[in-house]
Parts: structure tokens; sequence; C-alpha cells
């Protein structure tokens, strides 16, 4: 059985347990806005839902959400809202679940440029969707965990070059390019960083095959290609300035090593980027993950990233 059959089974196995357990909550929100086309064309990947608490007066800070996939899904928003949501639309949080293009239509930076994009069109129309654009923060889950870490590393970065390779990090997807695409928090949920240490602690995969996630992301196996390696790595390009991460990783995970995790939170630390790294003991690939205590850890760090922006924008 090859690499990606393995990595399939695992990752359906682990997505039909956590639709189990969230698939039944209670919807707190109001009428959602559904498949907006936050770069105006119409590829599936490029669809967007915006959900808003059913209390309280908007207009409401944002928490834009990323399902992972191994960056081979384009139309899983429906997933990472079913996971992670209702405990964002429960804190006071407007809720945009997002797609991309997949890494089989467009490899890397294509995911980039869409998230990018995204978070241009919530900020460009926040007064149509009631959203206060004051505070924009992103979550997402192994691959979106990468993408949300992107963000948040590489926000103001345009162009970046090492050695003799360049890469476009905002792309110009959608009608709002002059419009910031940075955020204000990030939530990272056991997302890969460092795709050629990836098989240097447990996993179940072979991440450096030809056709892993990271080698059909990048274009071509990961051992073959350390710029662009180094280019897709969210870690490369954090510095001082960038905003307040959380990082949940499990000890136990089959497919991302918590390794990757532990690699962008000493990145951060030395950089003095305001982090926190929770590994919880025992916890896969999402279960013993996706529990409620660590939903509230996540809404409670953004909830308190939001006043300490309030309270620097204030002068206090």
């Amino acid at each position: 059985m090859n690499n990606l059959c393995i990595y399939k089974q695992l990752g359906l196995l682990i997505l039909i347990c956590q639709l189990i357990s969230y698939g039944s909550m209670a919807q707190s929100h109001t009428q959602p806005w559904k498949d907006v086309s936050y770069a105006s064309d119409t590829l599936v990947g490029h669809r967007m839902d915006i959900y808003l608490p059913s209390s309280g007066e908007g207009p409401f800070p944002i928490v834009m959400i990323i399902y992972g996939s191994a960056w081979f899904g384009n139309d899983r928003k429906d997933n990472s809202y079913k996971i992670l949501g209702e405990p964002l639309l429960n804190a006071g949080f407007a809720v945009a679940a997002i797609n991309h293009r997949s890494s089989r239509e467009a490899i890397f930076p294509a995911q980039i440029h869409d998230v990018k994009a995204a978070v241009r069109f919530l900020r460009a129309n926040a007064d149509q969707y009631q959203l206060d654009t004051s505070f924009v923060a992103v979550a997402g889950s192994s691959s979106g965990g990468h993408l949300s870490a992107f963000l948040g590393t590489s926000g103001g970065v345009k162009m970046y070059s090492l050695g003799n390779a360049t890469v476009s990090l905002e792309g110009n997807r959608g009608d709002f390019n002059e419009v910031s695409s940075a955020v204000d928090a990030v939530v990272d949920w056991f997302g890969p960083t460092d795709f050629q240490a990836m098989d240097s602690c447990n996993s179940d995969m072979n991440h450096k095959a030809p056709d892993s996630p990271e080698s059909t992301f990048i274009g071509g196996p990961i051992q073959e290609n350390d710029l662009r390696c180094a280019l897709a790595n969210p870690i490369t390009y954090i510095d001082a300035h960038d905003p307040p991460f959380l990082i949940l990783h499990g000890d136990a995970d089959p497919l991302v090593p918590h390794c990757q995790s532990e690699l962008l939170y000493k990145a951060l630390q030395q950089r003095g980027v305001e982090s926190e790294l929770i590994i919880v003991p025992g916890a896969k690939h999402g279960p013993g993950l996706f529990e409620s205590e660590y939903f509230r850890k996540m809404t409670t760090f953004l909830k308190n990233a939001q006043e300490t922006k309030k309270s620097n924008m204030s002068g206090k």
C-alpha cells in the first residue's frame, strides 16, 4: 500500500470520528452567507461561508478557519466549521470558513495566495457582513494549521528570495489587492512547518515519498527541493512584529509529528513573538485535541489577543 493510500485511510477515519462528534451540536449562528466567492471567480476553491453569532450586537470580530486536508481538498469548509465553528460563535466571534485550491490544482504558493485573498475580502466587505476588522484572526488544523501559521508570519511580505529562488507570497487574487492580508492572532492546530524534518520524529508515513502531501504541495520530492521547502515553511518569515500564536499538538499524532510545532514555537520564542505551545499527551491527529478543554483555550487566547490589541490601539 503506498504512502498516499495510508494517509487517506488514516485521515478518513479521523475525519469520520470528528464529524460524528461535532456534527450534532446545536447551531449558534444566524442565517449564514454560503458559497461567497472571495476571489471574484467561479472556482469551488475560492468560496467561503460567513456565520454570525445568534446573540450579541455586531459588528463582530472575525476568525477565519481553514480545514485540514493535506492540501488535497478544495471544498471542505463545512468540515472546519463543524469542528471549530461552534465554540468560536459561542464566544462571540464571526466565523468565515474558507475553501482553497488543492495541491492537485495548483502547487505552492497558490494556497497562500488564496488564504490571503480571503482575508482581504473580509476586510474590504466588512460592512456588508457585519464584521469588525479591528480584530481578524485565523485558526486551522493540520494543513490548515500550516496555512494559518503562514498567514501569521508572512504578513506584509509580498516577495521573498532564498538563493536563486523567489516566491510571490501575496498574489493578486480577487478585487482587493490594496487591502491588508495581515492577521491579528493565530491558532495552529498541529500544522506542519519544516517538511524536511517531519521524518526525524515519530510518524506513521514517509513524508519524503514523491507522492507525500508535502512533496505534492511543493511540486516535487521534498528531499530534492531544499529551497522550495524553506520557502513553504512559515518559520522562514518570522519576525518580532508577528501576531500572537497559540499552538496545539498531540504527542501521539501519527501524521504530523509534534516536533513540527516545537520547531515553530522555538523560532517564535527566539524572535520575541508572544506564543504558547500546548502538547497534549496521548492526543492524535484531532482525537484527544478537539475537546471542550482545548476549544476553551482557543477562545480564551483569542479574546485575550483581542483585548490586548484594543488596549494597544487606545494607547493604554
